[in-house]
């Protein structure tokens, strides 16, 4: 009889922890990015803003009773590297879900995995529209390439720091990131006003005078250039020695412009996540614990991880349960407020409904100017 107890009890507890979606004594996130190689300052602020959640996690109690753990593993960038990293977090750590890739391009090449596997996932970073098509598991925290081009035709139009009705766009035609800002910016700008220089660049190009040029005799009263901070830099140190006074309007790659040309990038905008100068509570106490616990300042990267983290885990807490159904279910109905990079709920496709901070630099600090939406 007492064996009969036994077994039956046993049989209950492997029911229960088999119904929560979770076998061991923790809830176990995977992460994948580039950790090492050239990309890895990606990798590592989003392996640092999961890490720093889970950590403020399990000092208030965990998640569902249990220990929150952050297995990170390296991509080196390459989306075949990705693919092993998804595989080993499924099959040997067990992960209850997925915040990345970091990149879009191993975010995809994963997708169709996680898509059979039923894998919760939300991504921090990874902006491709494609990423969420079409996979119902699949979320992100970060905008579409798409929604931030619309937004700084949006700011470039209507604000009253520029107020422009014609345009230049600048964009690197090599770069599906630079191009797909470009193409969004255009479509909504010629809503507004006039598109007067469409102009472009290629991977490697380190002489910009020609498309500067075309620039400074035009009658443009806004230049859009989505890129990254080495090519952005480069074009408006080479601007300023032209003495072109135009303003600058650049997306997310612009983040930490201001460590390397803060002079030439003054007065100039961009439109980003979050920005570490906002006054909002949850924003200090992320950069104060970030700084303590890494010695750095957390890039956007970062914050969209750690708030990748917290709205992960009150799906969870909302699904009461690890169960990939349930969470899936919850995060398509989350309502995250408290999130640095500001609320955190999804439409139909799994994409955030969000603002987008546009921030100008202004004696290498970041200055919020607004907080905009698409139209």
């Amino acid at each position: 009889m007492k064996k009969l107890l036994v077994l039956a009890l046993t049989l209950s507890t492997v029911f229960l922890l088999s119904a929560c979606g979770s076998s061991t004594d923790s809830v176990k996130l995977g992460v994948i990015g580039p950790l090492t190689g050239d990309y890895s300052m990606y990798g590592l602020a989003v392996e640092n803003g999961a890490k720093l959640a889970a950590e403020e996690i399990n000092a208030a109690g965990g998640v569902l009773g249990l220990d929150l753990e952050i297995i990170a593993y390296d991509s080196k960038g390459d989306p075949t590297e990705g693919v092993n990293a998804y595989n080993r977090l499924r099959d040997e750590d067990e992960i209850d879900a997925l915040i990345g890739g970091t990149f879009s391009g191993v975010t995809l090449a994963i997708k169709e995995l996680a898509k059979e596997d039923n894998m919760p996932v939300l991504t921090p970073t990874a902006t491709n529209p494609d990423v969420t098509l079409e996979a119902d598991n699949v979320f992100r925290a970060c905008y579409t390439d798409s929604y931030q081009g619309t937004v700084a035709a949006v700011f470039a139009n209507e604000s009253s720091e520029i107020g422009a009705s014609k345009a230049a766009v600048l964009y690197n035609r090599d770069d599906a990131y630079s191009e797909g800002l470009a193409m969004a910016f255009i479509a909504e700008f010629e809503t507004r006003g006039t598109v007067v220089e469409t102009l472009t660049f290629g991977a490697g190009d380190d002489d910009y005078s020609s498309v500067l040029d075309v620039i400074a005799a035009s009658d443009a009263e806004v230049v859009f250039l989505p890129g990254y901070v080495a090519e952005v830099g480069a074009i408006l140190t080479q601007a300023d020695n032209k003495a072109i006074d135009i303003p600058f309007v650049g997306g997310d790659g612009w983040d930490g412009i201001e460590a390397d040309y803060a002079s030439v990038a003054e007065g100039n905008y961009f439109g980003n996540h979050y920005a570490k100068s906002d006054e909002a509570q949850v924003v200090v106490d992320f950069v104060a614990n970030y700084e303590a616990s890494f010695g750095d300042s957390p890039n956007a990267l970062a914050a969209l991880a750690y708030d990748a983290v917290y709205a992960m885990v009150a799906a969870m807490e909302a699904a009461e349960s690890t169960d990939a159904d349930l969470v899936i279910a919850a995060l398509a109905g989350l309502d995250y407020q408290n999130a640095v990079t500001g609320s955190i709920r999804f439409d139909a496709n799994g994409d955030p409904i969000k603002s987008i901070t546009m921030i100008q630099i202004v004696s290498g600090e970041h200055l919020v100017i607004d907080k905009v939406e698409g139209s």
